[in-house]
């Protein structure tokens, strides 16, 4: 039953949000039905987040958090990949790719994953990841479910892509795509933008939302009819990723963790990645804006770097307690942005500077919230290459020469 003009009226008013509506009277039947089924799916309750936003970005106590190191993962290389590989072939892991984004910074109006790496022939970004977990469906000898998470703007341009290219290889049967749900975008005042007369200006709801997403798309029940125990879950853009790595899986189930993160050592102290940490005693990550130069300069027993691990946004969840946490508030990062709105006039401005927020949830809270994680530590030039620009660094530039590197044929 979808949501009334009245019930409408009367949840915008409980948030004040009723100017939303100022267009209505001008709307077709489709474009009344769109905003209202928008003001029904959207959670209003985080708006009131901008009202103490500065009590939002506080950090507990930060304490070092051991990582698994290189040697201790080849001196127990076969035991935890069994482990792994037994867990694979019992149905028990399932891999999430979070390809929401748009290749705008690499100068394509299509979905990123469909970017193509090539130089002689045409290797795109999603090829890319479906042939690294192809290695590990073919080494386990079983197909693994993959959950693709799109956005609304790329929705339907993923789906029509990768069926169109047979999935590369991949099994459709056991491919699901869902699209992330959206936030609100407001003024400084908290008050949600129009981006057309008939529809709420949104943005998706961060990397952290993934897993409510899943649920409210129904995934939830894959989950649990295929007795699915774990997640991978790895962004779109590090092209030289492994995905459902049995070594990492095995590691993480024999060290009675709840959560397994892929970390790089850094290239140096102020390298602009997340590091792995204890805050208040619990599995954390912050990021490298917040690292003082004391946490920076810190030392562990052997004289190293104390936090010398970035993540590389691969990590592994145990299903059992992602659904624990789905129960509490995830803690709500407000984000200053530029916002194309409507103005006075009802004419569309596409502003120069910030001008507003925007809401996410974070997978580094995910991880905050849980007992206990494995940092694990993987050989940076062999898998990771991200792809954020067009040249430079993380670039398509960078990934080209550590795939040549690592024996992929461009």
């Amino acid at each position: 039953m979808s949501m009334t003009l009245e019930q409408a009226k009367e949840k915008l008013a409980k948030y004040g949000q009723e100017h939303v509506l100022k267009y209505y009277g001008e709307l077709n039947e489709e474009e009344k039905q769109g905003i209202l089924d928008q003001i029904e799916t959207t959670d209003m309750s985080i708006l009131e987040a901008c009202k103490h936003k500065e009590d939002l970005a506080k950090k507990g106590v930060i304490t070092p958090l051991a990582a698994m190191q290189l040697d201790e993962i080849e001196a127990n290389r076969e035991e935890f990949t069994a482990t792994g590989i037994e867990a694979i072939r019992q149905g028990k892991v399932a891999a999430v790719l979070l390809a929401g984004g748009m290749g705008t910074r690499l100068g394509s109006d299509n979905p990123k994953g469909m970017y193509n790496v090539g130089l002689t022939h045409e290797l795109y970004i999603f090829e890319c990841l479906i042939n690294n977990l192809m290695e590990v469906v073919h080494q386990a000898d079983s197909w693994i479910h993959l959950f693709v998470m799109t956005s609304d703007k790329n929705n339907d341009a993923t789906i029509a892509f990768l069926k169109e290219h047979d999935f590369f290889g991949y099994n459709a049967e056991y491919v699901h795509f869902f699209k992330q749900e959206m936030a609100a975008a407001t003024d400084y005042e908290g008050k949600i933008y129009l981006e057309e007369k008939g529809k709420l200006s949104t943005s998706p709801n961060g990397n952290g939302g993934w897993f409510i997403s899943m649920k409210n798309n129904g995934m939830l029940d894959i989950v649990h009819r295929e007795g699915i125990e774990w997640i991978n879950v790895f962004a779109v853009d590090n092209v030289l990723q492994r995905i459902a790595d049995p070594c990492f899986i095995g590691a993480t189930i024999q060290k009675n963790c709840v959560v397994g993160s892929k970390v790089v050592r850094k290239n140096a102290p102020d390298e602009k990645v997340g590091v792995m940490c204890l805050e208040d005693g619990r599995p954390s990550i912050v990021e490298y804006y917040e690292l003082t130069d004391e946490l920076m300069n810190a030392k562990d027993e052997k004289g190293e770097p104390a936090y010398n691990y970035g993540v590389i946004l691969n990590y592994l969840f145990k299903v059992q307690d992602l659904e624990k946490i789905m129960a509490e508030k995830m803690p709500l990062h407000i984000v200053e942005k530029k916002i194309p709105y409507l103005d006075a006039a009802g004419e569309l401005v596409k502003p120069d500077t910030p001008n507003g927020y925007k809401f996410e949830s974070l997978v580094l809270d995910m991880i905050h919230q849980m007992d206990s994680c494995l940092p694990f530590e993987v050989v940076r030039r062999k898998e990771f290459a991200p792809i954020k620009n067009k040249i430079g660094v993380d670039s398509v530039e960078s990934a080209r020469e550590l795939l040549t590197e690592n024996g992929v044929v461009l």
